[in-house]
């Protein structure tokens, strides 16, 4: 038997009770009204007792257990920052009400009564529906405080600066090499929503997104693990925001903070919305070897290229060589001369010819 039921029972019984004590006022009244009344006193009070029995037994559930189970409900989906915020508005506002709580009660007659309790009742209510609604600007408020506190003794910018990471920039994997170098200069921070996302994909049916999931979670731990860039967890979230590019961007706006990623989509929106971004591939790209058309170098060909008679070799940072009349030296290192270069969205793609062919 479920509590709902017992609920039921017990407010069918309370209100069949009330039922039959105001059966006969209840007689009384009607008989006033009509003298030839057919019911007797017994068969009154009776439908009276059903009556109020059948309403207790529809209404009880929602005057007791269901309210109850909405806030479990809702106290499960929010966030402890959530709660805390809640919490703090309710305590504000109550102290508000006890404030004006005096005052209000020297109002003359049903006023000065009546005032004090709905004055309790509505700044308890407005205090915690300002913080929660407001727990991010709040939040930013105290920590700006605390910021601005703390850097009386130490060094303006050290240690201050907070990275958000995408998941793309997790199941890419370079983002533990980059943090060993000791470039990045801040903390690691990774919002709760993007790690549920990561572990989504990492539970994937399919086996290529599963692998890209698991090693992102592999990196995720990595990083966490060594001591090079604090990685924190974060719970802050964004209301009202389903999809996690979106929730990034805002969060990023209201933090103030760049955002780690080689999503091209969501380095193009972020962009427009004036948030800055770090991509992790635009970095590979501007680390790559620097070569200028006559320069020479030695390169192993190792396969053919689409065109006829070229040969294809890969520099150490991975940029393609493409060699013309390259696909007689498969399988050998030879030296070759710079004749153009082209930057593309894929990257940089370098073309050359043999120095012996000059």
């Amino acid at each position: 038997m479920n509590a709902i039921l017992i609920s039921r029972i017990v407010g069918a019984i309370i209100l069949g009770i009330i039922g039959a004590f105001t059966g006969l006022p209840i007689y009384d009244y009607v008989s006033g009204f009509i003298p030839n009344l057919l019911l007797s006193q017994g068969a009154t009070i009776a439908i009276n007792t059903i009556i109020f029995a059948i309403i207790g037994f529809i209404i009880t559930p929602y005057l007791t257990i269901k309210p109850l189970q909405a806030l479990a409900r809702l106290f499960r989906k929010a966030t402890p920052q959530t709660l805390i915020s809640g919490l703090i508005g309710l305590v504000i506002g109550l102290i508000t009400a006890a404030i004006m709580a005096y005052p209000l009660s020297l109002l003359p007659g049903a006023l000065g009564q009546i005032l004090p309790f709905v004055g309790l009742v509505l700044f308890g209510y407005l205090g915690v529906v300002l913080f929660v609604t407001r727990q991010e600007d709040f939040m930013n408020l105290f920590r700006g405080i605390s910021t601005k506190t703390s850097r009386t003794s130490k060094s303006s910018s050290e240690g201050e600066r907070r990275i958000l990471v995408d998941t793309s920039a997790i199941i890419d994997g370079r983002i533990a090499d980059i943090a060993k170098t000791g470039f990045l200069g801040g903390s690691l921070i990774v919002p709760r929503f993007v790690l549920n996302e990561l572990q989504f994909v990492s539970d994937s049916a399919d086996s290529l997104r599963r692998q890209r999931g698991r090693r992102g979670l592999e990196v995720l731990a990595e990083l966490q693990e060594g001591k090079d860039v604090p990685v924190i967890i974060s719970d802050v979230d964004v209301e009202g925001v389903r999809e996690v590019d979106e929730r990034l961007i805002v969060l990023a706006q209201q933090l103030n903070a760049p955002i780690l990623t080689n999503d091209y989509n969501l380095n193009r929106v972020a962009e427009l919305q004036g948030v800055k971004i770090l991509n992790i591939n635009d970095l590979a790209n501007a680390v790559k070897v620097v070569l200028l058309p006559g320069e020479e170098f030695s390169i192993n060909v190792i396969q053919e290229g689409k065109e006829y008679q070229q040969g294809v070799g890969y520099l150490d940072d991975g940029t393609m060589v493409v060699i013309e009349n390259g696909q007689k030296y498969l399988e050998k290192t030879i030296p070759v001369t710079v004749t153009k270069i082209l930057q593309t969205s894929a990257g940089r793609m370098i073309f050359a010819k043999p120095v012996s062919e000059h």
